[in-house]
């Protein structure tokens, strides 16, 4: 595809997505209700690692911004957002644990849960060393392309999937984290960063963005990949 204007990065973004994310067994697996109790309970932790990593990775890039607001204030929107926005017990970590607690309330508290996985690791690790060495742009075409871009589709699917009858036992999947970053938070988020990305007019430059972007998102598809990986090389660990 060649790539002239903005719109043709964002559908070039969405072939890269839907090839790296929804042909893996992990999606796939997911929506026609084949995860097994345990591996729920795992990658509920495992994501749970993630999700409160995030906020580290969003200031990276705001450290990678210029000193304008126009710049810096869509990334530090996102954080405010994971702080939840000020009101205490709101932060995007406790409504989180409203979802870990549904499908493992045995691994409610930090201290019981399995470790932190290579998968989620090196996903975390990955992000902040691109962030480390980004220009501005780069930066926002990494959060803005690499990660909002599809998060409303990604974490919407999770959502949809975690609701399949196979999934609900004694209690329902609480799916209020999903659901919210879906239909809300998401959508907002990277709407601010296209505010600044679609500025971009060299081809070269959307280009790059697009490959930023792409690098970006791929650590995150690798860390679906991995934790699905993890789970199935030790399954006998996790279900003895």
């Amino acid at each position: 595809m060649m790539i002239q204007r903005y719109p043709d990065v964002e559908r070039a973004m969405q072939e890269f997505v839907s090839s790296a994310f929804y042909s893996q067994p992990f999606f796939q697996e997911l929506g026609q209700g084949l995860w097994s109790p345990e591996f729920l309970k795992y990658f509920a932790v495992q994501y749970g690692y993630y999700s409160a990593h995030f906020p580290r990775i969003l200031g990276a890039a705001i450290a990678a911004m210029e000193p304008d607001d126009a710049w810096w204030i869509p990334l530090a929107d996102n954080l405010w957002d994971e702080a939840g926005r000020g009101v205490p017990g709101q932060s995007h970590q406790q409504l989180y644990r409203t979802f870990l607690i549904s499908v493992a309330p045995e691994w409610g508290e930090p201290n019981a849960r399995p470790p932190l996985g290579d998968s989620v690791r090196r996903t975390v690790q990955g992000s902040l060393a691109l962030l480390r060495v980004a220009t501005p742009w780069e930066a926002m075409a990494a959060i803005g392309l690499g990660s909002e871009f599809f998060a409303a589709d990604v974490m919407g699917t999770i959502a949809q999937g975690l609701k399949h009858p196979h999934y609900q036992g004694d209690r329902p999947v609480d799916t209020r984290f999903w659901d919210l970053h879906a239909a809300q938070d998401e959508p907002r988020h990277y709407a601010l960063c296209r505010a600044q990305l679609q500025h971009l007019e060299d081809p070269a430059h959307l280009t790059q963005a697009l490959a930023v972007g792409q690098r970006f998102a791929q650590l995150e598809a690798l860390m679906y990949h991995g934790i699905y990986d993890e789970f199935h090389s030790r399954v006998a660990q996790f279900t003895g």
